[in-house]
């Protein structure tokens, strides 16, 4: 926890001026335009978007193919009005044909990602805002150079603050290997020939096997994750979560650090199809920025017919970003919904255009409710989150807090077709100085496993009562009223 601290007072201090001075700016550029007053045709919603199958970019026909087939899973006119929103700010690039599986903490999350890394052939590439030295991440430096000494080409990123507690020694021995090593903006200037401003963290979390196999979501190579959170668990595309073998979380540094007695609630996305590529590419493009040696190569997707049907986006963030996609893509999201928004956030200082979305939405009669932490590793986020309870609550907004494990989740389904997972936060230093991404999939099928899965976590929550938090005492406001003046900050 001590070296989660030093990380934590590292970061503000050069937030504030301490060390190198970064003045936050509001995370989209302009006006998020309103949303369609209806669904748009098929053929018009195929027009507006781009659309990558397993063979390349499609053209207008099958473009139209790909979204009737995801419409043909329900909800055909909330879809075509969510892509149309989407398209309303911004290019939107979609790939078709993947098979997309929900990863409910994590002992799934790692049993996963270590199959996939065992049967690799050619690539493994895997970036991490933590990893941690503990018998988690042993346990996958011993997968990885049995890889690497079966000719499996291996490279590993890692944030420099976020694993700052880990010893040289766990990477140089993965380097003596023979495997691809690369810090991430290192504390020490003198390390890289490129440096970029110490606030810039990548708090990505991103495994690619062979080109064919993507991981992505929240879970950091931590100790925190390899217990359980309080009875979830198991992973399912379309199918609810089963009640399995739970599992626990992350520990991210400057936010992320202790585990609560029952765990980390987490989740992360296993992908399969074209939209890997996009993590790929992702990977290999920080890697050629940070001046990483050696090179990553290129890989070409496998032959054959597509390995699932569902439609996706995957979606980047960095501080360079005129416009951060992720936040547009919520707040526009929220502003197209006609029916639900079901938002499970870590950390949650929103600004105040966020708020007032989910408020008016509430206000149109949308069923907004928000899972929220209950304690957390770094309490001026959800103080700050909880100043914004009260007008929430008042416009309609159902607030639930979960008990017993600490939640590290950042996952939304908006009307049942909009679903995404992903490393983002819905907080400044997310939205302004990170690296992130986010998987969003379209359609009902997953939506529907990421509702049910929303339901299993509302069940272990308490809701929070309108008159009984107006009755909360001096200090409790005192701590949200401080908080909430620094929200820009956390």
């Amino acid at each position: 926890m001590r070296r989660r601290v030093a990380a934590l007072l590292l970061v503000l201090g050069a937030s504030f001026g301490l060390v190198a001075c970064s003045t936050p700016r509001p995370p989209v550029n302009g006006r998020v335009p309103e949303p369609p007053a209806s669904a748009p045709a098929l053929t018009r919603v195929a027009a507006q978007v781009d659309v990558v199958g397993p063979r390349g970019p499609m053209n207008q026909a099958s473009r139209e193919q790909a979204l009737r087939a995801a419409a043909a899973q329900g909800k055909a006119e909330l879809l075509k009005r969510q892509i149309a929103a989407m398209s309303s700010f911004g290019d939107v690039d979609l790939y078709a044909g993947n098979e997309a599986s929900l990863l409910v903490d994590g002992p799934a999350t790692f049993a996963a990602m270590f199959a996939a890394i065992g049967q690799a052939r050619r690539q493994i590439v895997l970036e991490s805002y933590i990893i941690e030295d503990a018998d988690v991440s042993q346990r996958l430096a011993d997968l990885l150079l049995q890889r690497r000494a079966q000719g499996v080409e291996v490279a590993l990123m890692y944030d420099a603050i976020g694993s700052m507690g880990t010893q040289d020694a766990y990477f140089d021995r993965m380097r003596q290997g023979g495997i691809a090593v690369c810090a991430f903006n290192p504390v020490n200037p003198l390390k890289r020939a490129r440096y970029h401003k110490i606030t810039h963290r990548d708090h990505r979390k991103i495994l690619v096997v062979d080109g064919e196999t993507g991981f992505t979501g929240g879970i950091n190579i931590s100790a925190v994750y390899s217990s359980g959170s309080g009875g979830f668990g198991s992973r399912g595309s379309s199918r609810p979560p089963q009640p399995a073998a739970a599992s626990g979380a992350d520990g991210e540094a400057g936010k992320e650090g202790k585990a609560g007695d029952n765990g980390w609630r987490d989740t992360m996305i296993q992908v399969r199809g074209p939209a890997t590529r996009a993590l790929h590419t992702m990977f290999r493009e920080v890697w050629a920025q940070q001046q990483c040696e050696g090179t990553v190569a290129a890989i070409e997707p496998p032959a054959g017919p597509p390995p699932g049907r569902q439609l996706m986006r995957v979606i980047p963030s960095t501080p360079q970003d005129t416009e951060n996609r992720i936040y547009t893509l919520l707040l526009g999201s929220i502003r197209a919904a006609q029916r639900s928004v079901y938002l499970t956030m870590a950390y949650f200082a929103p600004g105040q255009d966020m708020v007032d979305a989910l408020c008016q939405a509430a206000d149109r009669g949308v069923d907004v409710q928000l899972i929220l932490p209950s304690r957390s590793d770094f309490s001026p986020v959800m103080h700050a989150g909880r100043s914004h309870y009260e007008r929430l609550l008042k416009s309609g907004v159902r607030i639930h807090e979960l008990q017993e494990a600490v939640l590290h989740a950042k996952t939304a389904v908006i009307d049942g077709v909009v679903s995404t997972v992903g490393s983002s936060n819905m907080d400044w230093r997310s939205f302004v100085y990170n690296n992130e991404v986010n998987a969003v999939v379209l359609g009902e099928d997953f939506g529907d496993a990421m509702t049910r899965m929303f339901e299993r976590d509302r069940a272990a929550s308490q809701a929070i009562d309108l008159r009984r938090w107006q009755d909360r005492g001096v200090w409790q406001r005192g701590k949200e009223f401080f908080s909430r003046m620094f929200e820009q900050w956390w």
